[in-house]
């Protein structure tokens, strides 16, 4: 059975779950980690042509991403795990989304029996849009071109969009992921359209039970993209709340043996229901400095006040806060 995004559109999860007859459809094939402006360009247009037509508007996604399965060791930390990624192209206005299984099955389909199978029996695409630099197919066989091609054959129009600028910054999920690795806030948000966020779920122990008692939340592991080791000003939102908050990452060097965390300090704290089990979702607004070791304890006290006074002038400045 497929299930909805956002509540708002259906999902299928497998080629099998696409109902039959369900085109005509016009359709963009990506990853789409994170969803950033260029990928809502390329969505937009495949929108505004299924209007055109009176059909249906898709986005076609792979699970896990083909790096993940194909070069594991080199497959990079996602920017968006599926469920949000499938929320963030949910609010594209787009119809529907296709997640296909990313297998050995999948991986030596040759490029035309992927193009006659998803494309053009299950979904009855009358149009594809796509970025210049897209592969598809055993062994990434074919690109652009050959998608041209395939298109003159089964009877679709196929238009490739040049990449998406930013304050003059080519977008691209890699740039993205780069600029967040180097805790460049600023740059990844142009791209993305969006402050960068992790969810996650809230860590063993620090006061959670069913109620969240203290003004400290560590996240559970994460193995996605995380920012540079550093201090953030953040937004915190879980158990229906906002919060304003400074989120050390990193190995909390000052205190001996190093432990990883990402760990936050609520500014407007109030007890909040939250237990391990709670979504939390940490935007992160502005890298405030580099993770440092501190000659004491008293050392790092004085400058976590400095961190929170200058994470109170962000959100009054920056933030309306």
């Amino acid at each position: 059975m497929s299930d909805r995004a956002a509540g708002l559109i259906p999902v299928y999860r497998r080629l099998a779950e696409v109902p039959r007859g369900f085109g005509p459809s016009v359709a963009a094939i990506g990853n789409f980690d994170g969803v950033h402006a260029g990928h809502r360009e390329i969505l937009s247009a495949v929108v505004a042509e299924a209007r055109a037509l009176g059909a249906k508007a898709v986005a076609i996604t792979f699970d896990p991403h083909p790096d993940q399965f194909l070069r594991p060791g080199q497959a990079p930390r996602l920017l968006t795990p599926i469920a949000e990624r499938v929320r963030l192209l949910a609010l594209t206005g787009i119809d529907a989304v296709l997640v296909l299984p990313f297998d050995a099955v999948l991986a030596s389909l040759p490029a035309r029996e992927f193009v006659r199978q998803v494309l053009v029996e299950a979904l009855g695409v009358r149009g594809l849009h796509e970025g210049g630099n897209f592969r598809f197919g055993r062994r990434a066989e074919a690109g652009t071109r050959e998608l041209a091609e395939f298109g003159a054959e089964f009877g679709f129009a196929v238009r490739v969009h040049e990449a998406v600028h930013a304050h003059g910054l080519e977008v691209s999920s890699s740039a993205v992921r780069e600029l967040v690795a180097a805790g460049d806030m600023r740059r990844a948000r142009w791209m993305l359209g969006r402050p960068f966020a992790v969810l996650s779920t809230p860590a063993r122990g620090r006061g959670i039970g069913t109620r969240l008692l203290v003004p400290t939340v560590n996240l559970a592991a994460y193995d996605g993209q995380l920012p540079a080791f550093g201090v953030y000003v953040t937004r915190l939102t879980m158990g229906g709340r906002c919060f304003k908050a400074v989120t050390n990452v990193g190995n909390r060097p000052t205190f001996g043996e190093a432990s990883f965390a990402v760990e936050s300090h609520i500014l407007d704290f109030e007890p909040v229901d939250i237990d391990e089990t709670t979504p939390v979702e940490l935007e992160f607004l502005f890298r405030l400095r580099p993770e440092m070791t501190w000659p004491s304890p008293e050392a790092l006290k004085k400058q976590i006040f400095k961190d929170v006074a200058r994470a109170q002038r962000y959100f009054r400045l920056v933030a309306g806060g």
